[in-house]
């Protein structure tokens, strides 16, 4: 099943800018389904990207049924007026529910970074910037990891910490605590309060952007 889904996605044909602009304008000032399937079926290989870590699972499709489910979201979602790729808009919210799928199922054993962030019930690896930009995207990765970098160095010393070792450098939470001499609890709330404060920092720049 997998390997006929690889090769359907094959013969998926990338959109050019003026393409996917146009496709964009048909579906959301004029509601046009075709333009919206079409937008969903284009997008399929980033499902695909984010599915290749499991692909040895069995539940790997329904895997990627959870991943579509995620991209036809943002397709809803999206607002083409904001300027930024669609790709960055949609990875999280394909990821997120990959991921979700994976732990409910108890697939695979998800480390620190997938621990959910709170009352969202989102994860530390949905809220940071996407580190793997298709060429397409380069720009607009360079333009985020710029900004994230000067967020981080806002953050206070402990949480700054915290994220560059456990959410980003994946160290085990409980190594972080000895090294700090806290609790491995209080390392997931300077996790969590990182997170929220490198969220607010980054949407205040999408908005602009």
């Amino acid at each position: 099943m997998f390997s006929e889904y690889v090769e359907k996605l094959s013969a998926v044909e990338k959109l050019r800018p003026e393409e996917e602009r146009a496709l964009w304008h048909a579906y959301k000032d004029g509601g046009d389904e075709n333009a919206r399937r079409r937008i969903i079926e284009a997008y399929q290989p980033l499902v695909f990207r984010e599915v290749v870590p499991y692909r040895s699972l069995p539940t790997v499709m329904d895997a990627v049924q959870e991943g579509t489910v995620g991209l036809i979201e943002a397709v809803e979602r999206y607002d083409p007026a904001r300027g930024v790729a669609f790709s960055l808009y949609a990875v999280h919210r394909v990821r997120g529910r990959i991921l979700d799928f994976l732990r409910r199922e108890g697939a695979v054993d998800l480390p620190c970074l997938e621990a959910e962030t709170g009352e969202t019930h989102e994860t530390a690896k949905e809220l940071l910037v996407d580190a793997r930009p298709s060429v397409a995207e380069l720009a607009e990765h360079h333009a985020l990891v710029g900004v994230l970098g000067a967020a981080m160095e806002r953050l206070p010393v402990r949480e700054r910490l915290v994220l560059e070792g456990v959410t980003i450098g994946g160290a085990q939470a409980q190594t972080m605590a000895d090294r700090l001499n806290v609790t491995t609890a209080h390392i997931y709330r300077l996790q969590q309060n990182g997170i929220r404060r490198i969220r607010g920092m980054l949407s205040r720049f999408m908005q602009h952007w």
